[in-house]
């Protein structure tokens, strides 16, 4: 059984465990008292670097960054993200941190609160905001969702360097093909049952993206009411949500290695926004969401109210994949394969935002 480094983002800290021979440890937290909204495990180079997006209600937002497994961090003197003056707007959260491709060495993007990309070429010690999305045309009719206007989805193409998509609340899809120069909405099938226009070009609120292991152009998406597969990067969307119990949700994710192979965690919306039927269960399809199945084997049987946010559900690389999950309950479950059986690595922790997982 591979080591694994996990990594879980809560409402007052972050706490870091390792799996090795077998066994799970955790570290006390770090950044305590701090949100932890964001992780990612760069591991582009033979030396890991976490990078974490943390928010003190007295400092404010910051990225700090770590070259030794958390042992010890580093913040930039200068604030890693901040907007530019001319803008008019302040960082109130890094909503997600996303390391490109090995083809784009030292590339990080954050996505952020107010609705915004940036860019680093630095390994995500500085960045810079990518202006064309921040003025595009429709920016001025995005709406707020009730968890704030976001970037919070960002999504890379290992054969293209140039090629982004992202993912705002709740201004839907966006994408580019030259490298954050000009973006296009991409909500072509995606509904907005909360608006008068159910299909808009923009404005659906879109809850998580991932993408396919077997091919890049394959997407998944968990909407605010609905789930759907995109066969070509995002250009257009087609619901696969009809066997769920729910396909209200906020967390989806993909096997590291096989093809078709994505989870989900249905939520009962938007009334209560607890688990569907109040069952702690993942479902897993393997045939990129022509049917899907339950996966409870080790997770609790009775009444169960842990929702799970749209970062808190995640997969390592291994083959059988490590897949992962944090609740508002505080627990943490792990599968080491591909989610058939589960057991509990930790409880009682503050509320949990995000959950990151690599091998080590």
């Amino acid at each position: 059984m591979p080591d694994v480094l996990l990594t879980v983002g809560t409402r007052k800290g972050l706490f870091i465990g390792r799996r090795h021979d077998g066994r799970w440890e955790f570290d006390d937290p770090h950044f305590p008292a701090q949100a932890v909204y964001s992780v990612a495990v760069d591991t582009r180079s033979d030396t890991p670097r976490l990078l974490v997006g943390a928010d003190s209600s007295h400092w404010g937002p910051s990225v700090f960054h770590s070259d030794d497994l958390g042992r010890t961090w580093t913040e930039p003197a200068a604030p890693a993200v901040k907007f530019p003056q001319d803008t008019g707007a302040s960082l109130e959260r890094v909503w997600q941190l996303h390391p490109a491709p090995a083809h784009s060495p030292g590339v990080v993007y954050a996505g952020t609160e107010p609705a915004a990309l940036f860019r680093s070429d630095d390994g995500g010690e500085s960045f810079t905001l990518v202006r064309p999305l921040w003025e595009h045309p429709t920016r001025s009719r995005w709406v707020p969702g009730g968890g704030g206007e976001a970037v919070h989805t960002v999504v890379t193409d290992h054969r293209d360097p140039d090629a982004v998509t992202v993912a705002v609340s709740t201004a839907g899809v966006f994408r580019s093909r030259d490298g954050g120069a000009s973006w296009v909405p991409s909500n072509e099938g995606v509904s907005a049952v909360f608006l008068p226009d159910p299909h808009p070009e923009f404005g659906q609120c879109v809850h998580k993206i991932a993408q396919d292991a077997g091919d890049p152009d394959r997407l998944y998406l968990q909407n605010h009411w609905g789930v759907y597969r995109s066969d070509d990067a995002g250009r257009s969307w087609t619901d696969i949500g009809g066997p769920l119990p729910s396909d209200f949700g906020f967390a989806a994710a993909t096997h590291p290695h096989r093809p078709g192979t994505a989870y989900v965690f249905p939520i009962t919306a938007d009334s209560d926004r607890v688990p569907a039927g109040r069952r702690c269960r993942v479902y897993r399809t393997t045939d990129a969401g022509a049917s899907w199945e339950p996966l409870g084997k080790g997770l609790p049987e009775g009444d169960h109210y842990g929702t799970v946010l749209r970062d808190a559900l995640c997969t390592d690389d291994a083959d059988p994949a490590g897949v992962y999950f944090g609740n508002r309950n505080g627990e943490v479950y792990a599968s080491a394969d591909d989610g058939d059986s589960w057991q509990l690595l930790a409880e009682h922790l503050p509320d949990v935002l995000c959950v990151r997982a690599a091998l080590i």
